[in-house]
């Protein structure tokens, strides 16, 4: 008696309470009467009902909701084209009604676990499908409704309301008019018609021109993939083992990434071409690239702006640029530590350090002059510091943290 239903549409929450109405309403699709589940998926989500009978849900093999493909998560129309299935159920009430019991005479010798009809005698996978399938539930297809009355400007609930405050979409947008039968059906779907051109643009993996190439970079492992786990998927379950002989499996946990090398250069080729965008690991989709020979590593190693996978990365903008070179030394150039004016005479980089701890200081005006006398005059020096100019922090002896005078040593 449980409904047929999708991962999205039961909600994250694992215990959910639902309300059953025996032959509550007419199914959508054959118009005939059936059992009616409804229930909330979650938190600030709105209540969702089951649309279509068991019969119906059966025969497409989909949800009784949503009626988006159970094991792919796509619209009919996508699965059946990437399956090459096509299914003319009929539409009219006398041969709908007699197609639909004969469908339910075959489920019922059945197991009631497999589709039935063209899509049971389909093959079991496909390259598009598997390309276009959704990995991980999507729950916010279960968000509320936009609030008709917040549009107008009318609205009076303010937070409480159950529904969406938001700007409604485009009404000329295709996706805003969809039906369910259309949908069933597998005709003038504009979901669909926008994954099958999405399919059409898609990227491809062309293999390297240099024959020695033979390895392939898996990455987008995450950190809750182990290396057990990983080698478990990659060997005993025939992901990569079946397309030919391994020779090393290398896998580098801190970058989330490994490295498969293959015998030959023919089954790296077909590997590619039946995991590029297909590798699916706990619901985490992984990127599968061409490996680069060691020539190429080495000779673009030095390259600037250039990743471990040799794709050209975009400057970041807002850093600084790069330093210039320093200048050519000379010799006979004396060394200019503190970029002062080369022009200034030597007698203003007589700077008079502060006597070491221990030793008074003498009175202003009989100690050595400290400045050149062209140098305009020195501000009065501060309370706790002694007379002089102090170029760094480590030389004032005042500072906190200094050695006291007894027992301590004053490096200039």
């Amino acid at each position: 008696d449980f409904p047929i239903l999708c991962q999205t549409c039961l909600g994250e929450n694992p215990y959910i309470r639902m309300t059953k109405e025996k032959y509550g309403k007419e199914c959508k699709i054959c118009a005939r009467p059936f059992t009616v589940f409804r229930w909330c998926p979650g938190t600030r989500m709105r209540f969702k009902k089951t649309e279509v009978c068991q019969t119906c849900s059966k025969m497409k093999n989909v949800c009784q909701t949503c009626l988006l493909d159970l094991e792919y998560g796509l619209p009919i129309q996508v699965r059946d084209t990437g399956l090459s299935v096509k299914d003319e159920v009929p539409r009219s009430d006398v041969n709908k009604e007699y197609y639909t019991q004969n469908m339910e005479r075959e489920i019922a010798n059945s197991d009631g676990t497999r589709p039935v009809g063209q899509l049971g005698k389909a093959p079991s996978s496909s390259d598009m499908l598997l390309k276009l399938a959704r990995t991980t539930p999507y729950y916010k297809r279960n968000r509320p409704h936009i609030c008709s009355f917040w549009v107008k400007g009318e609205c009076k609930r303010g937070e409480e309301c159950p529904y969406r405050h938001e700007k409604p979409t485009d009404p000329e947008d295709p996706l805003a008019d969809q039906n369910i039968k259309d949908r069933y059906y597998g005709i003038n779907d504009p979901v669909a018609d926008k994954l099958l051109k999405r399919a059409s643009t898609m990227p491809r993996l062309d293999p390297p021109e240099d024959k020695s190439i033979s390895t392939l970079y898996i990455g987008g492992l995450g950190d809750t993939v182990t290396d057990g786990e990983l080698n478990r998927f990659l060997l005993n379950r025939s992901h990569f083992y079946q397309f030919g002989e391994i020779r090393t499996i290398t896998i580098v946990q801190r970058q989330q990434c490994a490295f498969i090398q293959f015998a030959t250069r023919q089954a790296a080729e077909m590997a590619a071409e039946k995991s590029f965008n297909k590798l699916i690991i706990n619901g985490r989709r992984l990127t599968v690239k061409w490996g680069r020979s060691q020539a190429a590593r080495g000779k673009d190693g030095g390259k600037e702006g250039v990743s471990e996978m040799g794709t050209r990365l975009d400057p970041i903008p807002g850093l600084p640029g790069a330093l210039p070179p320093p200048p050519a030394l000379d010799e006979e150039a004396p060394a200019n530590y503190f970029n002062l004016d080369p022009s200034s005479s030597p007698a203003i980089m007589n700077i008079g350090l502060p006597p070491p701890p221990g030793i008074n200081p003498p009175p202003p005006g009989y100690g050595p002059p400290m400045f050149h006398p062209m140098a305009p005059p020195v501000p009065p020096p501060m309370t706790m510091r002694p007379p002089g100019t102090i170029h760094y922090p480590s030389q004032d002896p005042q500072r906190m943290g200094a050695h006291s005078a007894h027992g301590s040593r004053h490096t200039e």
